[in-house]
Order: structure tokens, then C-alpha cells, then sequence
């Protein structure tokens, strides 16, 4: 790695949350580090999966929690 770069710097460049002078460091890096520009494209990768996950239960698991919760109303 020629340029060391924090890893939480690294984070936040990937969800934008950089501000402007910070961005234009870190793309400079990732523009002469092979290993950096490696590093960041997997966690774009990884961002890229947990973003597609599904956040909510399945149908069967609401129907069990609705159907348990019912023995406490009868």
C-alpha cells in the first residue's frame, strides 16, 4: 500500500458521507494504490449486498409471533 488511508475514512467514502477536500484525498489515493482501490471496491461490494438484504421477517415468523400473542388475550 503506498498511501495509508484509516479505515473509517475509507467507510465513510463509500456511504458519501466525506466532505468535499476529504473525497478528493481519498479518490487521489485510490487513483495511485492498487491495494486501496481493492479494498474500497470491496466494501462497494459488500455495501452493495447489505443493501440489498431484506429487513423484515417472513410470513411465517409474523403469523407464529401473532398466533403466540394470542394466548395472552383469550
Amino acid at each position: 500500500m503506498i498511501q495509508t488511508l484509516p479505515h473509517p475514512t475509507l467507510l465513510r467514502y463509500v456511504y458519501n458521507e466525506l466532505p468535499a477536500d476529504e473525497q478528493h484525498d481519498v479518490e487521489d489515493a485510490l487513483l495511485h494504490d492498487p491495494e486501496l482501490a481493492a479494498a474500497c471496491a470491496d466494501l462497494l461490494l459488500a455495501q452493495r449486498a447489505l443493501n440489498g438484504m431484506v429487513c423484515a421477517p417472513s410470513a411465517r415468523t409474523t403469523a407464529n409471533i401473532l398466533q403466540y400473542s394470542r394466548t395472552f388475550m383469550k
